[in-house]
């Protein structure tokens, strides 16, 4: 029995002087087998005193990664190497964490110590080593046992004791395939920040700002905890780079709920969560502060990271959880991202606390976890940019239905006002002009002159005002016709000439005399033009002097330039106001007192008007000497005049006028200027729908007919009548609309309908009957077309 005793004695103690020394060709098992460690808690034993210490208790380490968890104690490892061969080889050994503050090695053989530093709170210089990693290089000689005693020392964040020993191909194999892994990571990450970023400065949603954010935040973190941080940017020992996976940290989880706070949309759908949130918020800046108070809270402030970022898991699982409980959608790469971060954090955590084996996978759990996150997340944000996209295309289509219901709800009070104005003016008009036609005593005429004056006034600002409308919808345009510009010339600048010697001013005018009979432009416009400048120049000179002169020079195909000056001695305009005169209201900008009047779109209409033209306007001006203005337009001139078939053919046969009026004093002024004519008798309708009754009883060679009317209204009964319905006789009858309504849509519409013609009230007297005559010459030409047509069918 003794002797059995003693084999099995001996034979155990073979067997721990077996594993009591790790013997890197002959040994079996793994290197952290043969070590163990002691706590020696805050004392910062030296080495001498860790060997000579006897009652230092040590354990052995239990995985291969054994983890400590978070403290600020010392640690000491200690294990035996043997190099059985017969060469001396160098090896590899990696241990601890990159962020570990400080990482000793003692290599002790034949009583001789040397000693290597680590750790990322030394300079990166002073690592015996320089590689992010903490790694050191051991050079064994042949058959020898060498004693490794490593201390670790940080300042509160998790300490991991794996030993991991390469030889140099096998260690350097290793580090290529890290560093592939690495750049494939990083440059997700970096890609993926890039251009979130870059999506929000397009589309201004702070989901894709936070995002960005997050992503470099947590690359910012891998990177302090893969040791990068600490080999390429902070190499010198410090605050910050002993901190900055803590500083990472916290970024993170900030940017990672301020992103879930946007994309999620909290403050719209859970505003109870919102203040779950901010106490997050909260708890983040406090964990912050920390840093800079003293080391115990700073040790502190690692498990209070890693708790807030699990609070946060939490808070946003609650969220999702909520939303979709409650039938809000939420989108599944959002979720699914969230999964993989979970995944990722716990395969982290549980590595860290030695529950899965050491490999590949588990020891980059997190960086897994982070990447598949950044994927999947990175997928709901395109799906976000498809929903944005959607909803501002919704939102364009709403403004934009919105413009067109604005335009249309303008366009249809400017009519409105052009008709409700134009009409009273209409009246004030014919009556005035009547009565000066009639009236031979000077005095008479003055107060009916001064009506006219006023009305013609009021009339032109709301003409400007129609106009400035369609220079807005880019709906002005030139209506071009043969005309005698001398004639026009002259009327116009009669008519300012009178005005300008009731303000005792010297009015001169000057015209080339080779300026064409006849010229192919818009007449209305072009005296526009110069009306407008004339109007100017005489409103604002009290004394002195209007100079207005044209110079025509004849071009190559058919081509007259028409070079207007206009001067005057009057308040002349300073050069900041000079740069603003052609600016819509611009009188409004002036310091005038209303001592001028007008609304301020003259030279705004002129301009307009001039580049409509192909011409140009230049003003050149200086305060309290006056103003020039200098105006070229180039238009197509005719040798022959031209004379129309309706005026050859006037007041030839008698008409039968059927007049469709509404308001009895502009059925009053259409009476007075018809009754002028003697080969005219008419009727009146007070709107369409007698006008309907009217033409069955009646027979009548032209239509003069209102638009706006009650019962029915002139579109309607043009309509009818156009139609057929009351016989072939009427359904060509000329309808020449007269409205007050100067919209060049109405002007459009009542063409389309059929109408003959289209004239404006006031009424003009004169173009009222050239329209007349024109549209009865027509109707005459048509009638012996359709004579001829029978008298051939008959002798075929």
């Amino acid at each position: 029995m003794k002797r059995l005793l003693i084999v099995i004695y001996i034979f155990s103690f073979g067997l721990l002087a077996q594993n009591d020394v790790y013997d890197i060709q002959q040994s079996t098992g793994e290197l952290y087998e043969y070590a163990e460690f002691a706590n020696t808690e805050k004392i910062d034993f030296s080495i001498s005193e860790v060997l000579e210490n006897s009652d230092l208790q040590y354990s052995k380490l239990e995985t291969d990664n054994h983890s400590i968890g978070f403290t600020s104690d010392n640690y000491w490892v200690r294990f035996k190497l043997k190099n059985s061969s017969t060469t001396a080889n160098t090896y590899y050994l990696k241990t601890a964490r990159p962020i570990t503050d400080h990482v000793n090695l003692y290599q002790i053989s034949q009583g001789n110590t040397q000693h290597f530093l680590n750790g990322d709170n030394i300079d990166f210089s002073k690592k015996q080593v320089q590689h992010r990693s903490t790694i050191f290089k051991l050079t064994l000689p042949p058959n020898d046992i060498q004693h490794i005693y490593i201390n670790y020392k940080s300042d509160g964040e998790t300490i991991n004791l794996p030993l991991i020993l390469n030889d140099e191909s096998s260690f350097w194999m290793v580090n290529y395939n890290q560093q592939l892994f690495l750049g494939l990571f990083y440059g997700l990450l970096f890609l993926a920040g890039i251009i979130y970023l870059f999506f929000y400065t397009s589309l201004k949603e702070l989901a894709f700002f936070y995002y960005g954010l997050y992503v470099f935040s947590i690359a910012l973190m891998q990177a302090s905890l893969d040791g990068l941080i600490h080999q390429y940017i902070l190499q010198d020992a410090g605050f910050l780079n002993s901190n900055s996976v803590l500083i990472a940290g916290l970024l993170s989880n900030l940017f990672f709920l301020k992103y879930c706070e946007h994309f999620l949309r909290i403050k719209n759908t859970f505003k109870g969560f919102i203040t779950t949130f901010n106490v997050l918020y909260g708890l983040i800046a406090l964990i912050f502060l920390f840093l800079f108070i003293n080391k115990n809270t700073t040790e502190l402030a690692y498990p209070l990271t890693n708790l807030s970022a699990l609070i946060t898991l939490i808070v946003i699982l609650t969220t999702i959880t909520t939303m979709r409980v409650k039938g809000f959608k939420v989108d599944p790469f959002f979720s699914i991202g969230i999964i993989f971060l979970v995944v990722g954090m716990l395969g982290f955590v549980m590595n860290n606390l030695s529950l899965l084996p050491n490999n590949f996978f588990t020891l980059n759990s997190a960086k897994f976890g982070s990447g598949f996150e950044v994927i999947f997340l990175s997928l709901s944000m395109t799906n976000l940019i498809k929903k944005l996209r959607l909803e501002k295309d919704k939102s364009r289509e709403e403004a934009l239905q919105k413009s067109q219901e604005i335009s249309a709800l303008k366009t249809y009070f400017m009519s409105n006002m052009s008709h409700e104005l134009r009409t009273p003016i209409n009246a004030i008009m014919g009556v005035a002009e009547n009565e000066l036609e009639f009236q031979t005593d000077k005095k008479n005429r003055e107060p009916y002159q001064i009506i006219k004056n006023a009305s013609l006034s009021l009339l032109s600002n709301v003409n400007d005002i129609i106009d400035f409308e369609k220079i807005e919808n880019k709906a002005l345009t030139l209506n071009f016709q043969t005309f005698n510009p001398s004639i026009k010339l002259n009327q116009i600048s009669s008519n300012w000439k009178a005005e300008a010697f009731k303000k005792g001013l010297n009015y001169t005018f000057e015209m080339d005399s080779e300026i064409p009979a006849n010229i192919n432009a818009d007449p209305d416009r072009f005296v526009q033009i110069i009306n407008n400048v004339l109007s100017n120049a005489i409103k604002f000179t009290d004394k002195g002097d209007v100079f207005f002169k044209l110079k025509c020079l004849k071009q190559p195909n058919d081509i007259c330039r028409f070079s207007f000056q206009i001067t005057d001695t009057g308040i002349g305009i300073d050069k900041t106001n000079k740069n603003e005169v052609f600016d819509s209201f611009n009188q409004m900008k002036l310091n005038h007192k209303r001592e001028f009047g007008g609304i301020g779109l003259g030279l705004t209409i002129v301009k307009h008007i001039v580049e409509l033209f192909n011409g140009s306007i230049t003003i050149e001006s200086e305060p309290d000497k006056g103003t020039d203005v200098f105006i070229d337009l180039n238009l197509k001139y005719s040798i022959e005049q031209k004379t129309t078939p309706a005026t050859r053919k006037q007041n030839e046969t008698p008409l039968h006028i059927l007049v469709v009026e509404d308001n009895k004093l502009n059925q009053l002024v259409m009476k007075k200027i018809l009754s002028t004519n003697s080969q005219i008798t008419f009727a009146i309708a007070n709107n369409g729908k007698e006008a309907i009754e009217a033409l069955k009883k009646d027979v009548y060679d032209i239509i003069l007919m209102d638009l706006q009317m009650p019962i029915m209204d002139g579109y309607e009964a043009t309509q009818i009548i156009r139609s057929g319905e009351l016989g072939n006789t009427i359904h060509t009858t000329p309808i020449i609309a007269v409205t007050a309504d100067a919209m060049e849509a109405t002007k459009k519409r009542v063409l389309d309908l059929g109408m003959n013609a289209y004239m404006t009230k006031p009424i003009n007297k004169t173009l009222l009957f050239e329209n007349i005559n024109a549209c009865n010459f027509n109707k005459q030409n048509d009638k012996n077309d359709d004579d001829d047509k029978s008298m051939n069918l008959q002798i075929a």
